[in-house]
C-alpha cells in the first residue's frame, strides 16, 4: 500500500547562495549529509538533492513541514551510493499517531547543471 508520494526540484543556485549562512546548514542538515557533502568534494548539486529528498519526503507524508523540521529526516547513502531515507525519533512518532506504521521510504535524486529533483514514496513494508 502506498501511503504517500512526494517531488521536489529547485534550482542549484539557490541553495549555493542559502549555504553561505552556516545556519542554513546547521537547520537543514544532519552531521552526517554535511559531511557527505564534503566528501563528495563539496559539489552543490549535492545538497541540493538532499534538500528536495527532505521537501519530497515531507510531501509524502502529507504534512509538509508540520510538527517536525528539515533535519527530522536524514538522507543516506549505502555502498554503492543508493540514497535511503532515516527519520528522527519524532517524525516516527508523528508517523505513528497518523497510524502508518511498517513504512519504508523509496527515494530518488537527480541532477543536472541547473535543477536539482528527488522523488519519493512512502509505502507499508507488508
Amino acid at each position: 500500500m502506498i501511503y504517500g508520494i512526494g517531488t521536489d526540484i529547485i534550482e542549484i543556485s539557490r541553495i549555493e547562495k542559502a549555504i553561505q549562512k552556516k545556519s542554513f546548514m546547521q537547520n537543514i542538515f544532519t552531521k552526517n549529509e554535511i559531511q557527505y557533502f564534503y566528501d563528495k568534494g563539496s559539489h552543490t548539486e549535492t545538497l541540493s538533492a538532499t534538500f528536495c529528498a527532505k521537501e519530497a519526503t515531507a510531501k509524502a507524508i502529507g504534512t509538509g513541514f508540520r510538527g517536525f523540521s528539515p533535519i527530522d529526516i536524514e538522507v543516506i547513502h549505502n555502498e554503492n551510493n543508493k540514497p535511503f531515507i532515516n527519520i528522527s525519533s519524532k517524525l516516527q512518532c508523528i508517523l505513528k499517531q497518523m497510524d502508518i506504521l511498517n513504512y519504508q521510504f523509496h527515494v530518488s535524486l537527480s541532477h543536472c547543471q541547473t535543477y536539482a529533483t528527488a522523488f519519493v514514496i512512502l509505502c507499508n513494508t507488508l
